[in-house]
């Protein structure tokens, strides 16, 4: 989700192009975000983990994204650009969100312009982040038979999202991120758009100017970058004068993607502020759900890998289609049950009752365990001491049973649920016993018409 308004979308005039930006953030300092070789500024939005690392980037500053002319929401033009008219792009962007001086974050092939723009621009540009960046293509596309494979797939499925593994392998299984990659693909360029862009990347080598940026340069680069090889951002490092390199083990080529997030957008905040950033996770007050099926050891021994994989697939189907009737977030998948939040107790109960009936369908039985309290919200994760709390009530309910504390049920008083006593239990973290609380229906939940 992206934040409770979003910023809105406006065009800066750069010579006769119409380039679409969006300003937003708190911090004292203002920060341009230079977009890798396609995108879509409000597309970015549509997806959680990317909306959250731009919130996190906005706490400390005030950031100016924009989409390069001939992509996403700007205009479309008939003659390829050049770097020259691409830096015009960000001086206009920058002069229209009222920016004298600004730090620069390039990622990806943004990292070649955001260079060429600090070196050619000192008075404008404060500081240099470079991400996943290179300075020669050869870096991205060491050989013409990758580069011709990238452009069979522009031609043939562009769209689809079935280059995912390409660029966050992480996510190659993740049948809500592929959709999200394939419409962020169709609304950044189209297929010719994307094949002639590529053809003018190609000709990018900006080694030469490296050592005339003289503004304080931070270069992060993973090291099993699958998109750009780390050897691309320790040659931005070793060329540009006291540029400070930090390579960190990691497999995805997003930044936004990853165990290390908070790790690099600290990183940034204190290389452009001086201080570290408090990000370590937002916090907030949440309804945690953890589910599994019951006897899942045997049922899978019985039924052998290929039915056993179909079942699950079924139920990961069921389990995601009455998340989403029911407004909760998906956290991850535990391999035979789910991680998930909600904003609302009534809403979490609902959808537990509905996921057991739903699911004893299958032949099987899940269990359910709900807990309220704060959660810290990392990359693909949550974590404290409710998500503790709710496993282990999960762990104690019967077979088709949803388990809650008593803090769901009171949060809960006065809807059409009720509730069997299930007794005082002691759960390892806590100093003192919980009274436990099996939800029953009272109701029949209608399809699109969930509890509140």
């Amino acid at each position: 989700m992206g934040p409770a308004v979003l910023p809105s979308t406006r065009y800066a005039k750069s010579g006769d192009v119409h380039v679409a930006y969006q300003v937003f953030g708190e911090g004292q300092i203002d920060l341009v975000f230079v977009p890798g070789f396609v995108s879509n500024i409000e597309n970015y939005w549509e997806e959680p983990s990317f909306a959250r690392w731009l919130r996190k980037l906005g706490s400390f500053a005030r950031i100016i994204m924009f989409d390069k002319r001939g992509t996403g929401l700007s205009d479309r033009v008939a003659v390829l650009p050049t770097m020259d008219e691409r830096m015009d792009d960000v001086r206009a962007v920058m002069d229209a969100a009222g920016s004298k001086r600004a730090a620069v974050f390039g990622l990806s092939e943004g990292g070649s312009l955001a260079t060429l723009f600090a070196a050619h621009y000192p008075e404008r540009c404060r500081a240099l982040v470079l991400f996943g960046a290179f300075a020669k293509f050869s870096s991205w596309f060491p050989t013409a038979e990758r580069l011709n494979a990238f452009f069979d797939y522009a031609e043939k499925d562009w769209g689809t999202g079935a280059n995912l593994n390409a660029w966050a392998p992480a996510k190659k299984d993740d049948p809500v991120f592929r959709e999200w990659w394939a419409r962020r693909e169709r609304v950044s360029a189209s297929p010719a758009a994307v094949m002639a862009l590529m053809r003018m990347n190609a000709m990018i080598d900006i080694s030469g100017i490296l050592p005339y940026v003289r503004v304080p340069t931070l270069v992060i680069h993973r090291t099993q970058d699958p998109v750009v090889n780390v050897e691309g951002g320790r040659q931005l490092a070793k060329s540009i004068p006291n540029a400070r390199l930090l390579e960190l083990p990691g497999i995805n080529h997003l930044p936004y993607l990853g165990d290390d997030v908070d790790q690099i957008t600290n990183e940034v905040a204190e290389f452009l502020t001086g201080e570290k950033s408090a990000i370590g996770g937002e916090r907030v007050l949440a309804t945690v759900l953890l589910t599994d099926i019951v006897d899942s050891t045997k049922r899978a021994e019985a039924l052998g890998d290929r039915r056993w994989r179909a079942l699950l697939d079924a139920h990961n189907s069921i389990f995601r289609r009455e998340l989403a009737r029911f407004r909760g977030t998906e956290v991850k998948t535990l391999g035979d049950g789910f991680l998930a939040t909600f904003d609302g107790p009534g809403r979490a109960i609902d959808c537990s009752l509905a996921l057991i009936a739903a699911i004893r369908s299958l032949g099987i039985e899940i269990r359910a365990g709900l807990h309220t309290g704060e959660v810290e919200v990392g990359e693909n994760d949550v974590r404290g001491i409710a998500v503790h709390v709710a496993a282990r009530v999960a762990a104690l309910a019967q077979p088709s049973e949803c388990l809650v504390t008593r803090t769901v049920k009171d949060l809960v008083a006065g809807a059409d649920i009720r509730f069997t006593e299930r007794g005082k239990r002691d759960l390892k973290g806590l100093a003192e016993a919980v009274d436990l609380f099996a939800a029953v229906p009272a109701r029949v939940v209608v399809a699109g018409r969930p509890g509140s």
